[in-house]
């Protein structure tokens, strides 16, 4: 009986399955101007004149915007631009940046 339990299981798929749909350029920029997102011991805001505010204890000023199907991001003192795609999960109100390593970061809008 049991085999058949953990059969039943494993064909109905896990219950934690998440969905997230990738987001376009125009849904990046829609979704991030002015708003805030709050990560796991952070959060982050995202004003729609570029400029963003990160703090994880303490602020950090950068600069943010969309190129293509991506969201780019500038923190002095380095130079240059970091992009990432983005995907949403549109059931729990959060978004994930995926590195170009594939390294992932969820925030939760704040609302």
């Amino acid at each position: 009986m049991m085999r058949y339990v953990l059969a039943l299981c494993a064909a109905a798929g896990p219950v934690w399955a998440e969905t997230w749909d990738p987001m376009t350029g125009p849904e990046i920029e829609a979704a991030l101007d002015d708003q805030t997102l709050d990560y796991k011991a952070a959060w982050q805001t995202f004003n729609a004149s570029g400029t963003t505010l990160y703090n994880a204890g303490r602020d950090s000023w950068g600069s943010w915007r969309v190129q293509g199907d991506q969201y780019c991001s500038e923190w002095p003192p380095n130079a240059g631009w970091e992009c990432y795609d983005m995907a949403r999960d549109l059931d729990n109100d959060r978004v994930k940046f995926i590195g170009e390593g594939g390294d992932e970061t969820i925030g939760w809008f704040r609302r």
